[in-house]
Order: structure tokens, then sequence, then C-alpha cells
């Protein structure tokens, strides 16, 4: 049995696996010595990397954009991080495997780190707007209130809303466009939000719709639509559009004409001039319900959820008319008979001459 495995001496004073036991024993020692030191190293280019990543970004300016496609890169050099900060930046970006920025505008705070901005650019954590349409307003109002809201990006110039119908896939573009209030971030083009407008009105007119009042005189949701158009223009309280909508439902089941002043208005177009005459009573357009029977053509307004549910819920009732009370309440008196409507108009003309002669008195 060869003496280095009975634990005899050493062959001729060299013992080849002991030798080699004593080198790796070396390089062992060598490596638990100078591994506090490689240690101290690496942490110590880590607090550097982390110093320049930690430290504010010290840009001038409050809000950066985002656009469409961009990457980090590009970014970087809009933000005068292209140097060894920036190289940081897109290794620490890299080795977190962090998902694309998502476009937009953001927010930079005064002592914005560039960890602060990567996470706000790659969680969206962006800057959002918001623009308010009105019930009541028309098509041509809702493109103008847009188009003027702060960083949309305005693709449809010169455009009439006949064209902007067509790209939308509708006939006519009138109250198609849900009155709400909008929030979209920087560079949302018109026609998208156009788009989300349409696609909130179908909803809430296929919902209501979905669930009416039976004995309606509407033969489809559009003509709901355009019964809501009127009712909204001549409600100014929403405590009355359901007993407004329920006169209008009457006189259609009736085959009385509506007779409706907003309708006058929107068939007049540019030609109305804040006054309305009997001459203008009289004319012959598609949309005077005064001279023509039934609904107009096409809606004359953008209607609200609650106009629309009051002429699919209108109130019951036998009044078949109703004029303004004359006061600034916006209000009106309904009427079931035309003595009584003719009776409510003598005294709103008479409130109104007194109110006149008050004012001029002052």
């Amino acid at each position: 049995m060869p003496a280095w495995f009975s634990g005899g001496p050493p062959v001729d004073g060299v013992d080849g696996a002991r030798g080699s036991t004593s080198a790796l024993g070396r390089v062992l020692d060598w490596g638990a010595s100078a591994l506090p030191g490689l240690v101290l190293c690496a942490l110590f280019v880590l607090s550097l990397i982390a110093g320049r990543l930690t430290a504010p970004l010290g840009v001038d300016f409050r809000e950066f954009e985002v656009h469409p496609g961009e990457g980090l890169s590009s970014v970087l050099i809009r933000l005068g991080e292209d140097g060894p900060r920036g190289l940081l930046i897109k290794a620490y970006a890299r080795l977190a495997d962090l998902d694309p920025l998502v476009r937009g505008r953001y927010r930079i705070q005064p002592r914005d780190t560039a960890f602060d901005l990567l996470d706000r650019l790659i969680r969206g954590d962006q800057i959002f707007y918001r623009f308010t349409v009105p019930e009541g307003l028309r098509a041509r109002d809702f493109i103008d209130i847009l188009q003027r809201a702060d960083h949309i990006a305005v693709t449809l110039r010169g455009e009439s809303p006949e064209d902007i119908a067509r790209r939308l896939g509708i006939e006519h573009l009138e109250g198609w466009l849900a009155p709400d209030t909008y929030v979209y971030s920087a560079g949302t083009s018109d026609i998208d939000i156009l788009r989300l407008a349409l696609r909130q009105q179908r909803e809430i007119l296929e919902r209501l719709w979905a669930g009416r009042a039976d004995g309606l005189p509407l033969k489809t949701p559009y003509e709901a639509l355009t019964l809501a158009s009127i009712v909204e223009k001549e409600s100014a309280v929403q405590s009355e559009r359901a007993e407004i909508a329920g006169v209008f439902v009457r006189r259609l089941q009736r085959r009385m004409r509506l007779q409706s002043d907003p309708t006058v208005i929107y068939g007049l177009g540019d030609a109305y001039k804040n006054n309305i005459t009997r001459r203008h009573l009289d004319a012959r357009t598609p949309y005077n319900t005064y001279t023509i029977s039934g609904l107009p053509p096409t809606p004359i307004a953008l209607p609200g959820l609650h106009a629309i549910e009051a002429v699919m819920h209108p109130a019951e009732g036998e009044t078949l008319y109703f004029v303004a009370i004359g006061d600034d309440s916006g209000r009106h008196r309904f009427s079931v008979t035309y003595a009584e409507h003719r009776a409510a108009v003598r005294e709103m003309l008479r409130l109104q001459k007194r109110r006149r002669s008050k004012k001029n008195s002052r």
C-alpha cells in the first residue's frame, strides 16, 4: 500500500497530492484575504452609481413630453442626460427589464432624481387634461371646444361637420357626440376624442332604448335622440325635462305639430339673429316644427343623459302646452288646453313687461 495512503512519510520528499492541495489552499487563502477588498470596491462602485442616479436631475423646466414611439435614448438626450449618467440610467433600465416608455406629458419636480423620472415615465404617471362640453350645444361647438383644449393634436383642419361625420361612419354628426367632461393625455388627437364621444352617446342611447317605456310614438333610437335634442333645448331645469318630454310625446301621439322654437332657430342657421319673428315661424325649412308634422330630420343639438332618459320615460299627464314663466328661474307653466296656454302666455308677457320697466327705471 502506498505510503501516502497509509499515512507514512512522503516518498523522495515530494507528495503530488499534498502539493496540489497546498496550492489550492494558498489561492483560497488569498481570495479570503482579498474578498473584503473586492466587496468594498463593488460597494464603492455601486454607491457611486446610486449617487449619480439619485442626484437631482437639475432641469430648468417643469413639464416634459414623451412623443409617440420615442425611446429612452431620445428622452435622455432631450433631458441633457446623454453623458455618463445617461449610460447608467440606460443600464439600470435594461437590467431591471423595464417596459417601454408611455407617451404623454409628465410633470418634473425640482428635486426629481433619474429614478423618480424613469419610474414615472414607465408607469405612465403623466399629466391629464380635461375639457367640458355642456348639454344643448351643437356638434360644431363641441369641435370648437375640443380643438381649443390644451395639448390636443388637431388633425381636422377645415373639415365640415359633414366631412367629419363621414370619417366617423355616420350620416349626420348632430346629436351623436355625448356632452360630458373628457379627460385625456397630451397628444391625444381630436378625431380620437370624437370617436370616444360617439361611442359614449351610442352606448347611452342603446341602453336607454332597451329599457324604454311602452307605447312611445318613436320607431327608432335615432328618433328618440332627435326628440331628446329638442327636450334638451327647451328645458333649462332638469326637473322639468320629463314633463316637457311628456308634452311632446302626447303631441306626436295626437298628430299635433311640435311647434318648438329651437327647431325653427336650428333651421334658420346663421340667418338667426337672436329674435324669432312671425316670418320665421312661417318659414318652410325641414326643421320648422310649426310648418312640418312630426320630428325634424336630424337632432338639433347634443342631448345629455337626462334628456334622453326623459324621452324614454316621459311624465304621464294631459298637458299639451308649455311656456316660460318669464322670470330668471328658467321654469315653465304647463297647460292642458289652448285657452289655458294663451292665458299663461299673456301672464308671461305682462311679467316680462314689468321686469323691463323696473330695469329701465333704475
